[in-house]
This record gives structure tokens, sequence and C-alpha cells, in this order.
């Protein structure tokens, strides 16, 4: 088959990208180095869309949350993703949450039904000299690609590190301890809380700052964190209570074994441990926030002490590994085409956008954009009042090119919404315009 476009990458982005390119009529050879002999340090297998780290797509509420609007936009778009995610869904109260295995399966069949596209099993090395390409290759590109990426765009990567949680066989849990409740009782009871008092906390937060970490090479030493994936014993050692403020959070979880004539649902926790279901089975959840560089052993030790955890185990510790990223805001102009080869495009990750959302998002814009290229139409993007439109604006020329780190879809990325509005009814606003504005651009 001669192809019209070439998908470098069989994750998120590059799956999407082939999704709304081959649906559309185009001839695609998606490429994947997975499952032709080679891997990553952070992939267990070799399906397309394998979810690395968190099996939760995040929020899906689309009335009042920024990610939770892209779901809604990308819906709108016939997403291969948020296609999959729906099959492949697991209970975890407002958020959007899969079966990994489920959910790769289901991405694989959808695009192995497209006649118009070819997936091969096989490493790229160099960029192409010639045809229009799609690098989505994400934030774990083999070493030869990435250098030949850096000869071409003339930039060093930058780089962080995004650590991995561990998961937990659910049977091993002790609910006579923990208990099953979403804060606020908001969602039903989707996740599995185990309780800590003070000297439960203080002893445990202690025991993070103490534990052995994982050591750095050299070239990684001065790679910084991304901010919304930091691993917890980093964030123990920014103050006593930092955790307490962020993933242990006790607020709005009254703990029913804690009950009192007084109080006869219980008590909130000093802090709070939760887990979130990994499979639809409900047989493995996930430590929510738990993202360590601790060793393996320290994991097993401490995560133990966790009252509810004494006899965990786990299908998956936790781990850590190397991210790059282009500084895209400097190297790809508005279609998110290599302004030094615009032949070539990149999506996901690999652009500086954070999150599993954000990365299939970027690769359907991208594969919109090479599909309209390829029909010879001008490109129209989406309004920036959007979430797919304010996330491309900023990859693309918004964010401060000398400051630039991944980011999240969030409301500060949107134009601002009339000061009139009230604080409380800001969120809504945005995404009542984004509707409309969406609406509008889809005709």
């Amino acid at each position: 088959m001669t192809y019209d476009v070439h998908i470098i990458g069989g994750g998120m982005a590059g799956s999407e990208a082939a999704w709304q390119l081959a649906r559309r009529g185009c001839k695609v050879r998606l490429s994947e180095m997975r499952g032709g002999g080679d891997s990553t340090p952070a992939h267990q297998g070799t399906g397309l869309a394998e979810l690395v780290c968190s099996n939760s797509f995040r929020s899906d509420d689309h009335e009042n949350n920024a990610v939770g609007l892209l779901h809604y936009e990308m819906r709108a778009l016939d997403s291969l993703l948020m296609g999959a995610a729906e099959i492949a869904k697991v209970p975890a109260g407002s958020a959007l949450a899969v079966d990994r295995d489920v959910f790769s399966a289901e991405v694989e069949r959808r695009l192995g039904e497209l006649p118009n596209l070819d997936v091969v099993r096989e490493r790229i090395d160099t960029l192409p000299a010639a045809g229009l390409t799609i690098v989505a290759t994400g934030p774990l590109t083999a070493a030869s690609l990435a250098e030949s990426i850096g000869k071409a765009t003339g930039e060093s990567s930058l780089a962080f590190f995004d650590a991995i949680a561990p998961i937990v066989h659910h049977d091993t849990i002790d609910m006579d301890v923990a208990w099953r409740a979403a804060r606020w009782d908001k969602g039903g009871k989707d996740y599995i809380n185990c309780p800590l008092n003070r000297e439960q906390y203080l002893a445990f937060h202690q025991g993070l700052l103490d534990g052995e970490k994982t050591e750095f090479r050299e070239w990684e030493a001065n790679t910084p964190y991304f901010e919304g994936c930091m691993p917890i014993e980093v964030m123990a050692g920014r103050g006593i209570d930092t955790l307490r403020f962020g993933p242990m959070k006790p607020v709005g979880l009254d703990n029913p074994h804690w009950a009192t004539p007084e109080h006869p649902n219980g008590r909130w926790p000093y802090a709070v441990v939760q887990l979130r279901q990994d499979n639809k089975l409900g047989t493995l959840w996930n430590m929510v926030g738990f993202q360590t560089k601790l060793k393996h052993a320290e994991q097993v030790r401490l995560f133990r002490s966790i009252p509810g955890l004494e006899n965990a185990e786990f299908a998956r510790l936790g781990g850590l590994h190397r991210n790059t990223f282009l500084n895209s805001p400097l190297l790809l102009d508005r279609q998110l085409r290599l302004k030094s080869a615009p032949h070539i495009r990149f999506a996901g990750q690999v652009t500086g956008c954070e999150g599993y959302v954000e990365s299939a998002a970027v690769g359907l814009l991208a594969g919109l954009m090479a599909a309209t290229e390829l029909a010879g139409q001008s490109w129209t993007a989406p309004p920036r009042t959007t979430a797919l439109g304010a996330l491309l604006s900023h990859i693309t020329g918004d964010a401060e090119a000398e400051s630039y780190q991944p980011m999240n879809v969030n409301f500060g990325l949107f134009p601002p919404v009339d000061d009139a509005v009230k604080k409380k009814q800001r969120k809504a606003a945005y995404t009542t315009r984004a509707k409309a504005d969406l609406a509008a651009w889809l005709g």
C-alpha cells in the first residue's frame, strides 16, 4: 500500500491520529516499536494505547472541569479513545477510569477494522526526509529517533521525571480497617480509604523521608519533576503537612469504623490513603497520588505500615522514568508542524502536553490537520475558548518558550470570561461558552 501519512508511535496520540485519518479515507501506516523486539523502561506489554501510569482519565464533569470539557469535545469529534474508554470504564466516582487491558484491546480492535490502516511493528530511527509524517512517540522516544529529532530541531530536548503509582490486589486489603466511600459521598462508594491517626501519619511521613530511593544516573541528576505527577516522597520533603493537603487529604471522609453515639457516621482521620479501582473485575486497586521513586523493598515495607494494607500484595510497585519533550512554542507552528521541516507534525506528550487525555486530544488535532491538508483545504483551528483550542494554542505559541514545562488542560489556558461573572459560576461560564463555540466551529 502507498501511504498518505506515516504515523510514528502507537500510544494515545498516535492511535487517535490514525483513527481520525483512516476514518476520513486516508491511507495510513502506523509504526509502533513495541511488539517488534523493542520496548521502553515503563511499558509492560505491546498493546496500542497502553496506559503506563494511572488508569484514570481524571474528571468526566464537562460542566465544571476543564479535562471533563475536553472529554466532551473529543466525543463530539468521534474520538477513538473516548469511545474505547466507555467500553472499558470502571467505577471511579465523577472521574473516568478504565480497565487498562480492556481499553488497549478495544483500541486495537477498532483500528484493526480499518482497511486503509496498517499497523507495523517496527522501530523508526530517523525522521523521514519526505512525506506527511506525524511523530507521536511520547515521552519515552527511543534514543536513536530522539537524536534525529535533536538534529532537526537544533535544540536540546527538555526532560522531566514521571513516577508510577503502585497497584494492590483487592483481596489483600483489610476491609475491617479500610472502608469504601467517595469524598463527601459524591459518586458512590468508589474509593477504598485507609485511615491514619496523627502518630501513624508522622511515622509514615518520616519513613518517606528516610526510605532508600532510586539512584539517579549522572545525566538525570538535574532533571526536574512535573508538578502534576510528583513522587510522594518529594511532596513529603516540602513540609510535614503537604501530604495532608494533597493526596492524603482526609476532608469529607467519615470513617464508619470510628463511629460513636455522638458521631454515628464516624470521624475524619488525621490523614487517609485512597485506592481507586484499576480493572473491571475490581481485583486491582491503585494507590491514588502515590507515585514514587522509593526502591521496591522500601515500598513494600513502608506501604504495609498503612492501616488496612498490613498484608497487602502488590501487582505492581512504583517506578520512575525519564520523559522528554520539545520546546514546542519555539519549534512548532500553529498546525503542530516542525518549522524547519513542515512535512513533519508532532503530537502527544512529546509536544509538552501532559496527561492521557491531553495527549490523545493533540493526536486527534494532528490527524484532523493532516486530513485537511491532504484534502487540499484550509485548516481552521478550534476556537481558543474551547478546551481543544486552548490546549493547542498553549503548545504552539501562547506559552513562554523560555520557561516551557508540561501542562495539563486547565481553565487558566482559556481566555477569561466576563469579570462580572461571580467566582463560583466561572467554571460553568467557561464550559457553556466552550460548548457554544465548539458547536459553531463544527457547523
